[in-house]
């Protein structure tokens, strides 16, 4: 068994710059984000992740009530390409068309933006302030299969609770979903 470090951003901590390739060709950094929106989600997740599938149309519809805000959602890629050739950029290209993504969709091809943030599993969110701060981090909502009249949704709950300067409650929640595969 292979031990490697993950640094731990607790929320309340300020999260991992990065400057990372976009599936638009483009290289994305946090800090950018962050002199252009008040809050951005950084989703951690992949291309054959089921339990990613199951969120997809959330997470759109999220970045679509929240972008007249002042909200981005950025999807971030950080699997090991080497035992997972399915989550290679170009896969990545292809799954973000196909899908009709309306957010960025970063490649961590090293997993250590990945390892800072203290991702483990897909999917796992990140709600990060205008001043870097990690204000929640965990599950998208308690259930993707639940009725919505019966499924708690954290992030969308916390990012109207930043907008409204009101206190997010829970600010984590334990991840649900499929365990990160980390290269040797």
């Amino acid at each position: 068994m292979t031990i490697l470090e993950t640094i731990y951003t607790p929320v309340g901590g300020y999260a991992p710059d990065f400057e990372l390739p976009g599936i638009d060709e483009r290289v994305h950094h946090l800090s950018r984000y962050l002199d252009k929106f008040q809050a951005v989600g950084v989703v951690f997740m992949c291309n054959d992740c089921p339990y990613v599938s199951l969120y997809l149309d959330k997470l759109k519809k999220i970045q679509g009530e929240f972008a007249a805000s002042g909200f981005t959602l950025i999807g971030m890629n950080g699997c090991d390409t080497n035992k997972y050739p399915t989550e290679s950029f170009e896969k990545m290209k292809a799954f973000a068309e196909s899908h009709r993504l309306n957010f960025p969709y970063l490649w961590d091809s090293t997993q250590d933006v990945t390892r800072s943030f203290g991702a483990i599993k897909t999917p796992m969110a990140f709600l990060i302030d205008s001043n870097g701060m990690v204000r929640y981090k965990g599950k998208i909502d308690s259930d993707p299969q639940a009725p919505s009249s019966l499924r708690e949704d954290y992030l969308r709950n916390a990012i109207a609770a930043l907008f409204k300067n009101q206190a997010i409650n829970p600010q984590e929640t334990e991840p649900t979903g499929t365990t990160l595969i980390w290269r040797n």
